[in-house]
């Protein structure tokens, strides 16, 4: 039986934790997570999925660092790292030292979610659908100091649908991602596959997404800002604002239209619609307006200044 400790932190990494906990093959001695954190307008403090996760396997030993380098999870780790045969790691949101690769047999396995070398970084599943990749998928890889740069164990991929959301992918992948690693890590730890380096040169990068990048930019295609949309659902999501009034996109339709210039708001049908770039109109399917309820884009255009 492999000793293994967990890393991990939201809902992308439950599956996975939960698929090596199950297997015979494996003894989780123990799983860091993120601390608990102040949730929702209420700010009810929330442990994180992996935690819940954990406490529902049975599983004792839980260590939630605020930082690695504290000192009381140091002592820990530097007792019970080099007991491991590997430390298997799954969205846990902190970059590792080099002292903290070295301390278990086999070193660290990631589960992330791209083809790599395309898409390092934190927002992989939202860059293939903004991109406008036809594919994306899980690569399990040795992580090493620079940033999901090690070498892959194995990869499965998928097409990326039409009408794909962030949390579509998102879901699809990390039951994939968990279908993949038990035996991709067992074999790794038997010796029977060798990890394969990456392609550098054909390395892209994403950052971490923040709320400003859900802002709708009228001077790029509709058809791009409609992929926007559903790489940005359901966060931060596509907004615009309208006499100082954020008005979230919750779904749309690119069509080719000329004329007007970017920015004019029209109507089309009895539906709002924005001039976008490359006489292209994006047309408001349904909106939610802020502090409003959710609603289509004909029942916002009845009680709403647009033209």
């Amino acid at each position: 039986m492999y000793r293994i400790l967990f890393l991990g932190t939201p809902e992308f990494a439950v599956p996975s934790l939960r698929a090596l906990a199950t297997d015979e093959r494996f003894e989780i001695v123990g799983v860091v997570t993120q601390p608990d954190r102040h949730v929702g307008r209420k700010g009810t403090i929330t442990p994180p999925p992996i935690k819940v996760a954990a406490q529902e396997l049975g599983i004792e030993t839980i260590k939630q660092p605020e930082k690695l380098k504290d000192e009381e999870f140091i002592t820990w780790i530097e007792e019970i790292g080099p007991t491991c045969d590997a430390f298997v790691v799954v969205a846990y949101g902190k970059i590792f030292r080099p002292w903290f690769l070295e301390l278990p047999k086999k070193g660290l396995v990631n589960v992330h979610a791209s083809l790599l070398p395309r898409w390092r970084g934190a927002s992989p599943i939202n860059a293939a659908i903004a991109e406008g990749d036809e594919k994306s998928g899980v690569s399990i890889m040795m992580i090493e100091e620079e940033m999901d740069a090690g070498p892959v164990l194995a990869m499965t991929e998928t097409e990326i649908a039409n009408n794909e959301t962030a949390q579509t992918l998102h879901d699809r992948l990390s039951t994939m991602g968990a279908d993949l690693l038990p035996m991709t890590l067992a074999d790794y730890l038997e010796g029977k596959i060798k990890p394969t380096s990456q392609n550098q040169d054909l390395a892209t990068y994403c950052k971490m997404i923040t709320r400003e990048d859900g802002k709708a930019d009228w001077n790029e295609p509709a058809e791009v800002l409609e992929r926007k949309l559903r790489a940005y659902t359901p966060w931060p999501g596509l907004w615009m604002e309208v006499d100082g009034k954020r008005i979230k996109i919750l779904a749309a339709d690119p069509i080719d239209q000329p004329g007007g210039k970017p920015g004019d708001r029209v109507s089309i049908h009895g539906e709002p619609a924005v001039i976008c770039a490359d006489q292209t109109v994006l047309i408001l399917k349904e909106v939610q307006p802020e502090n409003k309820p959710v609603m289509s884009g004909a029942d916002f255009l009845k009680g709403n200044a647009w033209n």
